[in-house]
Order: C-alpha cells, then structure tokens, then sequence
C-alpha cells in the first residue's frame, strides 16, 4: 500500500503543541513520526537534536551556533537530550498499542559537520579526525536511540530511521562557508562522504531498523541520490519540485530494486492542495519515469516537500490528512 509520512518538524513551542501534534501524526499518518519542534529553540532543531544522540561527546551553544566542547554537555546541550527524552515519554504514552511502523529522524554526519564548530573553531568539516570522530559517535548514539525507541513500542512491525542531510550538497559542492565567512570549506569527495553516511546508516541497519535518507536541497547530476543510496538508504525522501532528471533516474532506480522513494508533494507555503491533486502528480511521475504505478505503489511515500514548522498548526494538520487520503486512493 501507499502510505503518507511527514519529514518531522511542525509549527508549535511548547509541550501543549507537541503533544496535540503527535495525537494528529499518530492518527492520520500510516507511518507516523516522531514530532520535532524547532520553535522551542536551538535544543529542539536538526542541529540540536542529533547532538542530543550523540554519544560520549558534550557540545554548548555559542553565539555563533553549537561547539563541542572537548569536555562535558553544556547547558543547552543537556537541554537537548531532555526534551528528546521528554518526546519520546510522550511518543510512548500516545503510541501505545501501535502495531503499524514507526519513523525517527536524525541530523547525518555532514550536516553536523557543517554545522557544529571544533571546540578551538571553525567547523568540524575542516577536520577530517573530527568529522570521523563526530560520524562515529553520532552512529553509537543511533544504535541506543534505535534500542530506546523499540523498548517503548515493542508491537510496532518496524523502525525507520530518517537521516537528515539538508547541507550534503554543499559539502560535496564546496559551498559551506568557513567561520570567517571568507572563504569556503574543500569539496568533499564521493568515496570519504559516502565513508562516514555508511558509518552511520550502517549502524541504524545494525539495531534492526530500516536505513532512509532525506535531502529537500537540490543537486547536480544526481550526485547526492546516487551516494546516498550507494551508502545504504533504503529509502529516499525528497523534494519532487527540486528534481532533475538524473534524480529522477535514481528515484525509479530506487523504487525498481525494491527501496522506498518519498515524494514530497506538499510545498511550504502554498495552499495544500486536495487529494486528487496530489493523486494525479504522482501518476505523472509514474508516467514520467517509466513505471507501472500499480506494481511499485507500495514503495511510495507521500510527504510534505520538507518540514512544516514555519506553517500554520492548521495548515499542517490538513496536509497530513489530505497525504493520508492521496495515499489510500493510490493503494491498488
């Protein structure tokens, strides 16, 4: 079957909203997530999140944005690791009795490299033993969170996890700014960045869950999809208004060797549109790709275009539940 999804972060800065926005996951969504809102602040976004899993490696928050620190967990540090263990008390108490899959999201390895500075600074991407080294950690802390998350929701059929990588291209591109902001940081190439995705993704595999990846920014050539999945994503969530042909390819590729391709059809902004829209755009990628929409129905994924935390909390809602009845008309 078909199912909807959502990438993870929606509109909200409290308790009270997290908690009504995972009731509206858990209820409209065939494969809910783990709600993520970046309202709360820095502790509560991508960044902060995966530093929150990140293992045996403390980190504070500057002005400038996160730092590791060489020592022990800064404040803001010890902030994230509570409120995603306040999440996750709260995905347990509502996602009793789930016995359908159920979906994580963490920051990849590049993205925290492009983003959390050395604790003598500049970016840990300037470093090739600290980005190793935050790569690692960060899959030890994902193998915990997987055992974590199947402890609370011992019915669920299966575990996936969603690694977020927003900045990938502009590593692989050589566009991440150095701190200065004069300069740019060194292309990484293919073989090292595919390494430290397969440290991880390898690690989420290792726990028992299933691997996906996610990246809403656009690339040339196909170049972050082919990576991607050469380094172990079993799924891959996209921006389908960002595509380029080559990604296309590697989308119906995806699909035909059995993987799971998320659609985002849902744009940040705009007005959602109905169900029956949604169902026509994804016969015409079927169409466009070459592929019998019946046959690989069950490998598609509905979701926003990326995360819904600067929409309305209506807005949001409508989107899962119109995602949901686009994906129950495609099921064959």
């Amino acid at each position: 079957m078909t199912r909807a999804s959502g990438v993870g972060s929606w509109p909200g800065d409290d308790a009270t909203d997290f908690a009504e926005a995972q009731r509206v996951v858990l209820g409209e969504l065939d494969l809910p997530h783990l709600v993520e809102l970046p309202g709360r602040g820095a502790p509560a976004t991508t960044t902060g999140r995966g530093l929150a899993l990140v293992a045996e490696l403390g980190a504070d928050l500057q002005p400038a944005g996160w730092r590791l620190t060489g020592g022990g967990a800064g404040v803001d540090h010890r902030r994230a690791r509570s409120l995603l263990a306040q999440d996750l008390d709260a995905l347990e108490e509502q996602g009793q009795g789930l016995t359908g899959p159920v979906k994580v999201q963490v920051a990849g390895p590049w993205t925290l490299a492009a983003t959390v500075e050395r604790p003598r600074g500049d970016k840990v991407l300037a470093d090739h033993g600290a980005r190793r080294d935050l790569a690692q950690a960060l899959a030890e802390g994902v193998r915990d969170h997987v055992a974590d998350l199947r402890r609370r929701l011992p019915d669920a059929t299966s575990y996936v996890v969603q690694v977020d990588e927003p900045a990938l291209p502009g590593v692989m591109a050589g566009r991440v700014p150095t701190a200065s902001g004069f300069g740019r940081h060194r292309t990484v190439h293919p073989p090292e960045a595919s390494a430290l995705l397969e440290e991880v993704l390898g690690a989420v595999v290792a726990a028992g869950a299933e691997p996906w990846a996610h990246c809403c920014a656009p690339s040339e050539d196909g170049a972050v999809l082919r990576l991607l999945r050469g380094a172990g994503a079993r799924g891959l969530l996209v921006d389908a208004d960002l595509l380029t042909a080559a990604d296309h390819d590697q989308l119906a590729e995806s699909l035909e060797a059995g993987g799971t391709v998320g659609l985002g059809l849902v744009a940040h902004g705009a007005p959602v549109p109905t169900d029956t829209t949604l169902v026509e755009r994804v016969e015409r990628w079927c169409d466009l790709v070459g592929l019998d929409l019946e046959a690989h129905a069950g490998g598609i994924v509905l979701t926003p275009a990326c995360g819904l935390a600067g929409a309305a909390a209506g807005a949001a809602r409508r989107t899962c539940t119109t995602l949901a009845s686009a994906a129950r008309a495609l099921t064959p």
